[in-house]
């Protein structure tokens, strides 16, 4: 009983620690623990980050325009080349009495007429599929930017909001921590625990210090994204908390091909074949038609002369026949490069739903398992130690390994969430 007077009395200010400590651990293992208060009053929410990188991305502007240049286009593909003026004198006088007067030899012409080049028609419409096709490349295009910019800002926002989380949380560790360095002082002067029990929670209080600089650094990671993006906004305190972003399996699964930069394929094979249709409808030719008013000098009449010009492709098998061939090819190349890329995002779908359902477990097996378990675990510590059967390590240790488990708790949310933000934008809106 003198044994245990010292032991209790230098281990009372520690125990009444333990009694009065807030009881805010289990609110914080919720996996879907609610933001402050201070965060709903206003604040850079997910929502706002999205709407304000759009707003702002360079790139988006840059793909507009394109889309912008690629629509006018599309007016002007089919239409036929500008006619050209025609102006000159023929069989001027050089010599003689007569040079260089235009009214007094009766083969002197001044000349004034149209000359209008004509692509045949099958060319033409080639042309003005091939216009639509590129327009449509570049919507193709400005949505799977769009799709990677907001998935971008999604994760970045997602990982400083649960780094943040983790921070939090991480003071009850170094709390506990603090508190066993002092315990364990006070045990090793009632003479119930060794000198190395000290070295011990230094250590440990060093390998809390890294891990706290791990938290910082991927905080201060996803704030340069989100500066990137956001500017100066993103040094705003975070609002509110993650959307749902429910992730549909089946539907992710069946929508592969329309994921944005698959749908960039379809227009770009459309492209080569308007260009093959050009070479093809090359081997007819073209034609051109001038029209010319002569006009001579008083006392001879005026002329007009018509003239058609009829282009003759007779070498087609050495010019439009190989680069025929080459566009054919090169529409091969396409589609071969569209059905690697889809079997590649089939894998990489699977392979992220996998990943999802094991988190989506794993949460489940700590949210009804493990967590109930660590909570009874601290009790029975915490009641072993009131009654005098159990130490004060005991109870440390258990409470500790609780708070670690709420920091592992939102690990694994942080990466679900990840998951689905990747997930919830692989597909474009269709147009």
């Amino acid at each position: 009983m003198h044994s245990r007077t010292p032991a209790g009395r230098s281990g009372e200010p520690a125990k009444r620690a333990v009694l009065h400590a807030p009881n805010c651990l289990l609110v914080v293992l919720c996996l879907s623990a609610a933001p402050t208060m201070a965060q709903f009053a206003g604040g850079l929410s997910f929502e706002r980050a999205q709407v304000l990188a759009v707003e702002r991305a360079p790139m988006l502007t840059a793909r507009q325009a394109s889309v912008d240049a690629a629509d006018q286009l599309r007016l002007s593909a089919d239409q036929l080349p500008d006619p050209r003026l025609l102006a000159g004198i023929n069989n001027l006088p050089v010599t003689g009495a007569d040079r260089f007067t235009v009214a007094s030899d009766p083969m002197t012409m001044r000349n004034i007429g149209l000359m209008q080049d004509v692509p045949n028609g099958a060319k033409r419409a080639a042309r003005a599929q091939g216009a639509e096709a590129r327009a449509e490349r570049e919507r193709a295009l400005l949505d799977a930017e769009l799709l990677s910019i907001r998935r971008e800002v999604a994760q970045a926002w997602l990982m400083r909001y649960f780094a943040e989380r983790q921070l939090a949380l991480f003071q009850t560790l170094e709390d506990e921590n603090r508190l066993l360095q002092s315990t364990v002082a006070s045990r090793i002067a009632g003479g119930k625990s060794m000198p190395a029990d000290a070295t011990m929670a230094r250590q440990e209080a060093l390998a809390l210090a890294d891990r706290r600089d791990e938290l910082a650094r991927e905080r201060a990671k996803a704030s340069a994204t989100l500066t990137r993006w956001l500017g100066d906004d993103a040094m705003q305190a975070l609002a509110g908390g993650p959307p749902a972003l429910t992730v549909e399996p089946a539907a992710l699964q069946r929508g592969v091909a329309q994921q944005a930069d698959l749908r960039v394929f379809e227009p770009m094979v459309r492209m080569t074949n308007a260009e093959m249709l050009e070479l093809e409808a090359a081997r007819r030719g073209d034609w051109n038609w001038e029209f010319m008013y002569s006009k001579r000098g008083s006392a001879y009449g005026d002329m007009v002369s018509f003239q058609f010009t009829f282009e003759l492709p007779f070498w087609a098998e050495k010019r439009q026949d190989p680069q025929i061939a080459a566009k054919q090819k090169e529409a091969a190349r396409i589609e071969a490069e569209r059905d690697d890329l889809l079997r590649r995002r089939r894998e990489d779908v699977d392979l992220q739903l996998a990943e999802f359902e094991e988190l989506t477990r794993k949460l489940d097996r700590l949210g009804q398992a493990a967590v109930p378990l660590a909570n009874e675990r601290v009790g029975l510590a915490m009641a072993a130690y009131e009654a005098g059967r159990g130490d004060l390590a005991a109870v440390l240790v258990a409470r500790r390994e609780r708070a670690e488990l709420g920091l592992r708790a939102i690990e694994l949310e942080a990466r679900q969430y990840a998951l689905r933000a990747r997930l919830n934008y692989l597909m474009a809106e269709q147009r």
